[in-house]
């Protein structure tokens, strides 16, 4: 049941990796087109420097949930990579019970606030020919934290079912030695 589990967040992170990949290709785009136009034909576009921003943080966001689920996140290496194998998804499923999961709550539930107060004073861009609905991209925020948190299920799975697949090889090592 769980490795069925963990083959759907692995699924969805793959997904997850395209749609980041539109975004990044997007946000290439976008900054070539804003360079062509303000350098060689000196005009420039506030909402397109805008989008740029937008882009960048659609990026940092979601990325943070694929970056978790391919064990791509920031550690300590110069420990962890001297632990067993069982070891490291031990405190791979501490760390996300201990860290993410409570900052990731702590954020998207406080940051709501942050998104109505925009959503509510119909907040635009303080610049002339900026970008508009500005609660949207704020919106993003306790969106990607609330998206951190499910991703963080499907972390925690994975781990837990490496943690269970090497205990047989453990024990069975264990036997061995004992055996010798």
């Amino acid at each position: 049941m769980l490795d069925k589990i963990e083959v759907f967040y692995d699924k969805l992170t793959k997904y997850l990796g395209v749609l980041l990949f539109i975004v990044m290709l997007l946000m290439t785009a976008n900054v070539f087109y804003d360079v062509v136009m303000r350098y060689v034909f000196s005009h420039g576009s506030i909402a397109m420097q805008e989008m740029e921003w937008h882009l960048f943080s659609i990026l940092i966001l979601l990325g943070m949930s694929y970056s978790l689920m391919e064990d791509a996140h920031v550690r300590v290496d110069i420990l962890y990579d001297s632990w067993s194998i069982r070891r490291k998804a031990w405190i791979n499923m501490m760390g996300a019970v201990v860290f993410i999961l409570p900052i990731s709550l702590l954020v998207a539930t406080n940051s709501i606030d942050f998104v109505m107060e925009s959503f509510n004073s119909h907040e635009i861009s303080g610049d002339p020919g900026g970008l508009t609905n500005r609660w949207i991209i704020k919106a993003l925020i306790p969106g990607s934290f609330w998206f951190l948190i499910f991703f963080t299920f499907g972390f925690f799975i994975k781990n837990l079912n490496i943690y269970r697949k090497h205990k047989d090889e453990h024990s069975h090592q264990k036997n061995l030695g004992a055996k010798s």
